[in-house]
């Protein structure tokens, strides 16, 4: 699914009239994953395909390197997954921008990554970790995803919401944190682990649009002719029920 959004978007690459196109994503009632150019559904997401800085003017349809960019370094391949992180970081108040960040840092979204210590799946779960968290497959992304946001935010509570303490016990294990005095341990690898995700969510963040992080979808089921006929929508109108962003997968 993630290889079709980005061949839609290597044709926009490739179509000079593009310049500053626009890919809509989104999935069927029966799951599958649709991408167009015009947003026929209301829950679509959207992805914008711009010239970078050194571009040719918008008219001749190029780039001063031949390319285009896309907005959000991981945006793309953090698609597939978007639902999961936007509804367990919801859950815990956690901004998906940070998960986001965690999970290219931890994985660069490969679910079935596997590390020499034994870190398994998107956010790099430990056995430990995933047997507290009732994980019975890590490399399952809803479950990957639930359990270490989760635990993302138990060291959140832990540290007092101190971003960098909880990105280094993620990353050390929060003995570490706690061995040198509630600070960042001075490991090499976790100075350069809690600097890379705070300026990635950072960055994020701050580029993202303004407006509700969370799209909602409600179905009903309605009986047309004697048969049932179930209806998305994105309002919560009467008798309808919400859909969990695990359901919509």
């Amino acid at each position: 699914m993630l290889r079709r959004l980005l061949l839609a978007v290597t044709l926009c690459v490739l179509t000079p009239t593009l310049a500053h196109a626009q890919i809509y994503a989104w999935r069927d009632p029966s799951g599958h994953l649709v991408l167009s150019d015009k947003p026929k559904d209301p829950a679509a997401k959207t992805y914008a395909i711009e010239a970078p800085a050194d571009a040719a003017p918008a008219a001749t349809g190029t780039t001063g390197t031949g390319f285009r960019v896309t907005r959000a370094a991981f945006s793309l391949r953090a698609a597939e997954y978007d639902d999961l992180i936007v509804e367990h970081s919801t859950r815990h108040d956690i901004d998906p921008n940070f998960v986001r960040a965690v999970i290219q840092a931890e994985s660069a979204f490969n679910p079935r990554a596997r590390s020499p210590k034994g870190a398994m799946g998107l956010m790099q779960l430990m056995p430990q970790t995933a047997r507290a968290y009732g994980v019975f497959d890590p490399y399952n992304a809803a479950e990957n995803i639930r359990a270490g946001v989760a635990y993302l935010k138990s060291l959140l509570v832990r540290f007092n919401q101190n971003i960098a303490l909880a990105l280094a016990a993620y990353n050390a294990g929060p003995a570490a944190v706690e061995k040198y005095g509630r600070t960042v341990p001075p490991y090499r690898e976790t100075r350069n682990y809690v600097a890379k995700i705070t300026s990635a969510s950072a960055a994020a963040s701050a580029s993202a649009p303004a407006g509700p992080p969370v799209t909602r979808i409600y179905k009903t089921i309605d009986i047309v002719d004697g048969r049932p006929v179930l209806r998305f929508t994105n309002k919560p109108v009467d008798g309808a029920d919400r859909v969990a962003a695990a359901d919509r997968r």
